[in-house]
């Protein structure tokens, strides 16, 4: 149970400070209750409190939406505002079926994912998603559906700090993933940079510019989930500049009000908001949104949150910090059941060997044993325990993160 919190830690209602070691949910990137942003809140419910997002608008949707705009790669010009990383997905998923619908190429119906992954919640997400266990208690899902392979090899990848050298090729596997459907029915390909929810499973060098230049052969669209990445987890305001890869679309959510307030989006390229914007002024031109889209306490939130980013330098002192992050992780190699260990940003995944009482027992014991006995907060992904500070850390943190996980590595041993 947690009572409060502040920059890097949180407090619990018996008054114990626990270290956040996973910003939250992958969210507080900035760090807990930064007043900038709870000032930003407060003054935007004392002024507009909601404007439906229906045939009005307010200044500060289009002034957080160019904002984003100008972080994104250069072509990703309009935003779609949402509420969460799961609407985000969903909402990219039906931009992209529209898209060539809207273009004459209704056959393009077909979603592709990829084993491992991560998007969220809504029947689209997780039927694009590839984690078993959130897929099936849910039925058949959507249909049309297919999985591109994970790109974790552990054999050959194992102890890496940021992108693996090994599996490039595994992006190939959309080509055949082609050939069984015909490049006419395939609508888009949704991965994560660095699948998160999973593990932290860093994407091999090579392997996104190649899925680029398939889709581009084939006319189909390719989307970065970056609800996690986005916002200077991996050193830069989107993982797409990490790679120099320019997606059609990109989802962000979590770190765009810092966690503060709910909001999720979609950054779409120029030419595909562009093809709904053809018919007369009073026609919708896209049968979709929601209630709270870019509602003005989050819009409020993201704007300071973005000031704090700039002010602070935060992407930037993220990739500056990325080699001692990964040189303190990787320390732990020898500690016991550690099987490997992964880096990309600030980011890291720790797996252990299950133990005798199946998959999934050993995580959840350290993460109780973190919570309760050690005052750290971390996420665990089955027996893969995932770290993933505020980027405000400082390194004598990292030391004490550290220090903390051996400890609780060796309470579950």
């Amino acid at each position: 149970m947690l009572a409060g919190a502040k920059d890097m830690h949180y407090f619990t209602a018996d008054g114990r400070s626990i270290l956040d070691g996973a910003a939250g949910m992958w969210c507080s990137n900035a760090g807990h209750n930064r007043d900038p942003i709870v000032d930003a809140i407060q003054k935007q419910a004392a002024t507009l409190d909601y404007a439906p997002p229906f045939q009005f608008g307010h200044p500060k949707a289009f002034e957080l939406a160019s904002r984003i705009a100008a972080l994104a790669p250069k072509g990703l010009e309009h935003v779609f505002f949402c509420n969460s990383g799961s609407e985000a997905v969903d909402t990219a998923l039906k931009v992209a079926l529209a898209y060539h619908n809207g273009r004459g190429e209704a056959g393009r119906t077909r979603l592709i994912g990829r084993e491992r992954g991560y998007h969220g919640v809504g029947f689209g997400g997780i039927s694009v998603g590839g984690m078993v266990n959130n897929r099936k208690m849910f039925g058949t899902l959507l249909t049309g559906v297919d999985h591109l392979p994970t790109t974790y090899d552990r054999e050959k990848q194992a102890f890496t700090k940021g992108e693996p050298e090994y599996g490039a090729h595994f992006a190939d596997e959309l080509e055949r993933i082609v050939g069984i459907h015909g490049p006419g029915t395939i609508a888009a390909v949704i991965v994560e940079p660095m699948a998160g929810s999973t593990g932290v499973l860093a994407t091999p060098k090579g392997y996104l510019q190649k899925l680029r230049a398939i889709c581009d052969k084939h006319g189909i669209l390719l989307i970065f989930d970056e609800v996690i990445t986005g916002y200077g987890r991996l050193g830069y305001a989107f993982a797409a500049e990490r790679y120099g890869v320019l997606p059609d679309m990109i989802t962000f959510a979590k770190g765009v009000t810092n966690g503060a307030v709910p909001m999720g989006g979609v950054l779409i390229r120029d030419e595909i908001h562009d093809s709904f914007m053809k018919g007369p002024e009073h026609v919708i031109e896209l049968f979709h949104g929601y209630t709270y889209s870019a509602h003005p306490l989050a819009c409020a939130a993201g704007l300071a949150t973005l000031d704090i980013y700039r002010e602070e330098g935060l992407f930037e002192r993220a990739r500056a910090m990325e080699p001692k992050w990964a040189d303190a992780v990787m320390a732990l190699r020898n500690e016991p059941n550690v099987v490997d260990i992964r880096t990309v940003g600030i980011t890291a995944g720790i797996d252990l060997a299950p133990n005798k009482d199946g998959p999934g027992k050993r995580g959840f014991e350290a993460l109780d044993s973190a919570f309760h006995d050690h005052e750290l907060m971390m996420r665990v992904a089955g027996d893969t325990l995932c770290l993933t500070p505020p980027l405000i850390i400082s390194e004598s943190q990292v030391g004490e993160i550290m220090d903390k996980i051996a400890k609780v590595i060796r309470a579950v041993a």
